[in-house]
């Protein structure tokens, strides 16, 4: 006897599939997202680039307005997904500047920048035809000086 579920198929309803199921990579991107939110990331985009790159299924972008903002950020986000999802990123880049930090989960990629790195790389433009997921962060969107 096989440790496999039986299924008997006259017995086996079609399964009701939710309107929006939500993957795993998915579901890392948006824990990412909320601990941009909870150290007060700015402009947190989340891009589906699943069609249009082999680097990653998601990216992550969010700006921070000093160094010491854009670590925390980094923290915050490495933090919450290991409590939650426990996982840590496979790398993490640029944290001792603080100007760009990169974190690779292998399937979501993060970029947390400064404002004038952000606009430079301008990284929305560049995947500009992937998919954008929505996120409301919990904070107000903090105005430009």
């Amino acid at each position: 006897m096989s440790n496999y579920p039986q299924i008997h198929l006259n017995s086996v309803s079609s399964p009701v599939m939710p309107i929006h199921a939500v993957d795993s990579s998915e579901q890392l991107a948006l824990t990412i997202a909320q601990g941009a939110d909870d150290r007060k990331g700015a402009d947190i985009r989340i891009l589906r680039v699943t069609g249009v790159s082999y680097l990653a299924d998601y990216f992550v972008i969010a700006t921070g307005f000093s160094q010491v903002q854009v670590r925390a950020i980094g923290r915050s986000i490495a933090d919450k997904v290991e409590l939650e999802l426990n996982r840590l990123p496979l790398r993490t880049e640029g944290q001792g500047e603080g100007t760009w930090v990169l974190q690779d989960y292998g399937d979501v990629i993060v970029h947390i920048f400064m404002p004038q790195e952000r606009e430079f790389y301008n990284l929305e433009a560049f995947w500009g035809h992937a998919e954008r997921v929505e996120f409301l962060p919990s904070t107000p969107p903090r105005e430009q000086m």
